[in-house]
C-alpha cells in the first residue's frame, strides 16, 4: 500500500532527502488527507499565512482539533507555561517585546555584534580540542556544544555551571528527537527531571540577578521596568527555557547542514576558505536550501480561510512546509541548486511574520563564524559517510552525526 504524502514526510527512511516528496506535495498546494491537517507547500501561500492573524499558534487552540499524525512536543510540558512562540497576540507581543529589549534594536543594538569576539574564541577553542583529525564527529565535537555555550554566555550562566546546562540541554534535545528503540516512559521521566532541574536552577539564578544584576540578558530581563512592566518569575523561566531549546536545536542543525552542504560542494568550500566574507550570503542560501526547521506544524485557523481556491475551515490544523516553499520553482530559479551568489534569497528558513525566529541575528552570526573558521582550519576535509545518519525529528531536520576526516588542523 502506498504511504500518504504526510506519512512519507514523517517516515525516517526519507529523512536524508525529503525534497522529492515536497516536489510531489507542491502539485497540490493545499493538501488534505481525511481528517488530518491541511498541508501548505508553496512559497507565496506559506508566506501569506505566516502573516495572517487568522492563524493561531496558541497550543490551547490545538487541544480539540483534527487528528494530526505529528505528536505535540514541548519543552515546557508539565513544568512551565508556554513560551511566547506558542502564544498569540496580545500575550505573544508583550513577552516578545520584553525579551527583545535586552537582545536587539532599538534598545540593545550591540548585544549580538558585541559577542563576536567571544563567539570566535568559543569556535577556536572547540576546533583546537578536536583531537584526531582522521575521524571527527562534527556534531558531537563542534556544532552541538557551540550554541549551548553561547546561550549560557548570553543569559549570564556562571562558567562553572555551564557543564550542568550542557547536560540538561542534551536531555531535553533527546526528548525532541526520540530514539525509536528507547523506553518512552524512561525518556519522558528523564526529560521531566531535566526540565524541573533546569527550572529550579534558573529560578535561583533569577533571584540572584535581581539582587545583584550584571550586564547579561537574564539580569536585564529580571530587573526590567519598561512600559510592559517586569516579567513574572514563571514568564522568565519559560522564556529562558525557550531561548535554550529553540535557539540550540536550530543552530546545531544549521551549522551541521551547512558543513554537509559545503563538503558536497567543494568549490564553494574553497571559495569560503579564501574569502570569509562569502559566509554572509552563503548562510542565507543555506537557510533556503537546507533549512534547520523543515515545517511549522500544528497551527490552527481561527476563521474559514480560502487558499488557492480551497476553503480551509475554522478550527482546522495546518502544516506550513517551509522547506518546500524554499524550493518552489514559482519563486526561485533552479531551486534545487545550491548557489551562494543567488541574487534574491528571501527564504522562509527562519520563518516570517510575528513568529519569525527571535534569535535569527545570533544564529546567523554563529553559523557564519563557525563555517568560515572550519573552512579555514580543516585541511582537505572529506565526508566519511554520505548521507550521514539523521535525527528522527521531521521538523528539526539535521544529521545526528557528521563523521568527517581531514589531513590536519591548521593552527589559529
Amino acid at each position: 500500500m502506498t504511504q500518504s504524502l504526510l506519512h512519507q514526510i514523517l517516515d525516517y527512511t526519507n529523512r536524508a532527502n525529503p525534497y522529492p516528496i515536497y516536489e510531489e506535495l507542491r502539485k497540490t498546494p493545499v493538501h488534505h488527507e481525511g481528517d488530518g491537517p491541511y498541508v501548505i507547500s508553496t512559497y507565496h501561500e506559506i508566506r501569506s499565512l505566516l502573516h495572517d492573524p487568522r492563524i493561531s499558534s496558541d497550543a490551547r487552540n490545538l487541544a480539540s482539533q483534527a487528528t494530526d499524525p505529528l505528536p505535540e512536543t514541548s519543552q515546557e510540558e508539565g513544568a512551565l507555561p508556554p513560551g511566547f512562540l506558542k502564544l498569540d497576540p496580545p500575550e505573544h507581543d508583550r513577552l516578545r517585546r520584553m525579551t527583545n529589549r535586552p537582545f536587539g534594536p532599538p534598545h540593545s543594538p550591540h548585544r549580538v555584534d558585541g559577542m563576536r569576539g567571544e563567539l570566535h574564541d568559543i569556535v577556536t577553542g572547540l576546533i583546537d580540542g578536536i583531537g584526531d583529525p582522521g575521524r571527527i564527529d562534527l556534531v558531537e565535537q563542534f556544532s552541538y556544544p557551540f550554541p549551548v555555550t553561547v546561550i549560557c554566555r548570553l543569559l549570564g550562566v556562571p562558567r562553572e555551571d555551564e557543564a550542568r546546562f550542557h547536560t540538561w540541554a542534551d536531555t531535553l534535545a533527546a526528548s525532541l528527537d526520540p530514539d525509536p528503540d528507547a523506553d518512552p516512559a524512561e525518556r519522558g521521566k528523564g526529560a521531566h527531571d531535566a526540565r524541573m532541574q533546569l527550572g529550579m536552577y534558573l529560578a535561583g539564578l533569577i533571584e540572584e540577578r535581581r539582587k545583584n544584576p550584571g550586564d547579561d540578558m537574564l539580569s536585564q530581563l529580571a530587573t526590567a521596568k519598561g512600559e510592559d512592566g517586569p516579567m513574572t518569575t514563571m514568564e522568565l523561566l519559560s522564556t529562558a527555557a525557550l531561548l535554550l531549546i529553540a535557539g540550540h536545536e536550530t543552530t546545531v542543525n544549521l551549522i551541521t547542514n551547512g558543513m554537509l552542504t559545503l563538503l558536497r560542494h567543494p568549490d564553494v568550500l574553497q571559495r569560503l576558505r579564501e574569502d570569509p566574507r562569502l559566509a554572509v550570503p552563503l548562510v542565507e542560501e543555506l537557510l533556503r536550501f537546507e533549512p534547520p526547521v523543515q515545517l511549522v506544524p500544528q497551527r490552527t485557523t481561527l476563521a474559514d480561510i480560502e487558499v488557492r481556491g480551497v476553503t480551509i475551515p475554522k478550527g482546522a490544523s495546518l502544516w506550513l512546509v517551509l522547506a518546500s516553499g524554499n524550493r518552489d520553482p514559482q519563486r526561485f530559479d533552479d531551486p534545487n541548486r545550491f548557489d551562494p551568489d543567488r541574487p534574491d534569497i528571501q527564504h522562509l528558513g527562519l520563518g516570517s511574520g510575528i513568529h519569525s525566529c527571535f534569535g535569527a541575528p545570533l544564529a546567523r552570526l554563529e553559523t557564519q563564524l563557525a563555517l568560515s573558521e572550519l573552512a579555514r582550519r580543516l585541511e582537505n576535509p572529506r565526508l566519511l559517510e554520505d548521507p550521514p545518519p539523521y535525527r528522527q525529528n521531521a521538523v528539526l531536520r539535521g544529521p545526528r552525526h557528521l563523521h568527517i576526516t581531514c589531513d590536519g588542523i591548521r593552527p589559529r
